[in-house]
């Protein structure tokens, strides 16, 4: 029996954010890496990882390692043997993951519910360390070598395998790979999965861990990084600011339970916000170059304020995607002011990338956790290093230097990626 447009519509269920799960440059869980971003910490620092020094950058955002003040110890959630197998990427999505299973309080789910829970956690890159050292291993010891985790170990859906494994979940298993955009895309994917019925809870977000030799050397040469603050790293992701010189690569993950608003009433889970629009588009016009009039960011986020049914006035805050390029910030500027028009004045809007770098993958999850952190405290975080904007800027609350209280009631989120794939959410406190 076919169903028309309008009933199906009246069908669809409304999707609630229950957990939340963070591992970045500035804390391992939700709590520290939002008290670092308020603060206006940078996690930006000289790579530890490798010797940089003849890389076109040596710096980077690294998750810090375990005997750090804020750094991350993978033993608390990640079993060893999983650790040994996969690279980075996967071990922070599982531990993001679980911290946002823990935080909804569903680590011990019947297994009818688990039939009905699943995963859509993805990255833009993946495996690149590992592809990078087993590569190695091949050349100099011949493939008898090459450990027989290196396929599973490396592949971009074994995060959503992974946790799917850990917990039992038996509803949709899937991983979106759209570049920088892969986080928002995912969360807007498994909301969709709730609305349409597939499931009623929804691990969703992103991860990247892509600061290896390969992967710095290639951005570089594709000449995406910053590259002139070697002397002082903080001051190196600047969006907006006349000084910018690219992004500097950032890594982590960011995951949320998503959960049908019913489902999650009915056992009394704590409500951090509601998904209510989600915009997608393509700007069919270059590899790396987003589009010269902005014309897909702008279509990404016309589509996500539509589908949620709010005014331009309604919305309080908009995490940029604002990576620090010289070419990639004017264009989004000049989209949310095409957009919001004379609304323009009511919107406070920052990068955070300008703190934690660019998480690539993981971005959009990491970045709409921080909206959704916003409109629970009634505080924006500031835009690091914001000492000379361009002219664009002009009018525009970029809440430079130091975080703004103020009520967010609605959020907007957007992310966009080589390929030239675009992604918006609109998040709603409840």
């Amino acid at each position: 029996m076919f169903h028309d447009k309008k009933d199906l519509e009246k069908r669809m269920r409304r999707v609630v954010v229950t957990g939340l799960g963070l591992v970045t440059p500035l804390g391992a869980d939700v709590e520290t890496a939002w008290k670092n971003i308020v603060a206006a910490r940078s996690g930006a620092a000289t790579i530890t990882r490798f010797d940089a020094t003849d890389f076109h950058t040596n710096y980077a955002c690294e998750v810090k390692p375990a005997d750090h003040e804020y750094g991350f110890d993978p033993n608390k959630r990640v079993d060893h043997k999983v650790q040994r197998q996969v690279d980075p990427f996967i071990v922070y999505g599982i531990d993001a993951a679980s911290q946002a299973l823990e935080d909804a309080g569903l680590t011990d789910m019947s297994e009818a519910e688990r039939f009905r829970a699943g995963c859509s956690i993805g990255a833009g890159i993946g495996g690149l360390p590992g592809i990078e050292s087993e590569s190695l291993v091949l050349a100099a010891k011949g493939p008898k070598r090459v450990s027989p985790h290196f396929v599973h170990g490396r592949l971009i859906n074994l995060i959503s395998g992974q946790v799917s494994i850990k917990y039992g979940l038996m509803g949709p298993n899937h991983a979106v790979v759209t570049a920088c955009s892969t986080g928002a895309h995912s969360i807007g994917d498994a909301a969709r999965m709730i609305a349409a019925d597939d499931a009623d809870v929804m691990l969703a977000g992103g991860a990247e861990g892509a600061i290896c030799p390969i992967g710095i050397a290639g951005f570089g040469q594709a000449r995406a990084l910053s590259t002139g603050f070697r002397d002082d790293p903080t001051r190196g992701s600047r969006p907006y600011d006349k000084d910018r010189d690219g992004f500097v690569m950032g890594e982590g993950a960011g995951v949320v339970v998503l959960e049908e608003y019913e489902h999650a009433k009915a056992r009394g889970a704590t409500i951090y916000a509601e998904v209510i629009g989600y915009g997608l588009s393509g700007d069919a016009y270059h590899v790396t170059a987003p589009h010269p009039e902005g014309s897909g960011a702008f279509r990404s986020m016309e589509m996500a304020l539509r589908k949620s049914g709010l005014a331009l006035e309604d919305i309080d805050y908009i995490n940029a995607h604002g990576t620090s390029t010289p070419l990639g910030d004017e264009l989004e500027l000049g989209a949310v002011r095409k957009l919001f028009g004379s609304a323009m004045g009511g919107v406070s809007m920052s990068s955070t990338k300008s703190a934690i770098g660019h998480l690539l993958g993981g971005a959009g999850a990491v970045e709409s956790i921080f909206c959704i952190l916003a409109m629970r405290d009634g505080v924006v975080p500031p835009t690091l290093n914001l000492d000379n904007p361009s002219e664009n800027c002009a009018g525009v609350d970029l809440v430079p230097h130091t975080a703004k209280q103020r009520k967010v009631r609605a959020v907007l989120n957007n992310s966009f990626g080589f390929g030239g794939t675009n992604a918006s959410l609109v998040l709603r406190a409840i």
